[in-house]
């Protein structure tokens, strides 16, 4: 049997160190990037962040609608989406708010028909129309609402 020396064995537990403090660090980020106060620091998102926190889903967080629920498919999606934001924070139009592509917009009804699953088996139109924000429109943040009674303070 093959003896490891001390030198072996320290970069092994500093590796290890090293990768749970890493572990750690993406896991707070993955859970403070979840939330309004961080979204809404992009001016691309100030829109959204604001009626967000005026609708009924106020107590929720952006990536409880806006992501996948399975953290596999989470992880790889808010890489995707967040880089987009970026890049869209960076050089897009400030005054536009983002649109929501057709990826988002069918997680986002999966996510709808997840969390209100018992109303959905009360409803027997569920399937008319292509999403539940096609009817409730007012839920998905206020659309229906004039912006002029929209609050941008203290988002």
């Amino acid at each position: 049997m093959r003896k490891y020396g001390f030198k072996t064995i320290g970069l092994l537990a500093s590796g290890l160190v090293i990768g749970f403090i890493l572990f750690v660090g993406a896991s707070i980020g993955m859970q403070v990037s979840d939330y309004r106060p961080f979204c809404s620091q992009c001016h691309i998102m100030k829109e959204a962040a604001v009626t967000q926190k005026m609708s009924n889903h106020a107590n929720l967080s952006c990536n409880e609608c806006h992501a996948p629920h399975n953290i596999v498919k989470k992880l790889p999606f808010k890489a995707f989406i967040g880089t987009k934001d970026v890049y869209l924070n960076i050089l897009g139009n400030p005054v536009e708010p983002v649109e929501a592509g057709e990826d988002t917009k069918q997680i986002v009804n999966t996510n709808c028909k997840t969390c209100h699953a018992n109303t959905n088996t009360l409803v027997s139109s569920m399937e008319v129309k292509g999403r539940c924000a096609d009817c409730h429109r007012n839920v998905q943040h206020m659309r229906m609402k004039p912006v002029s009674t929209r609050s941008v303070s203290d988002v």
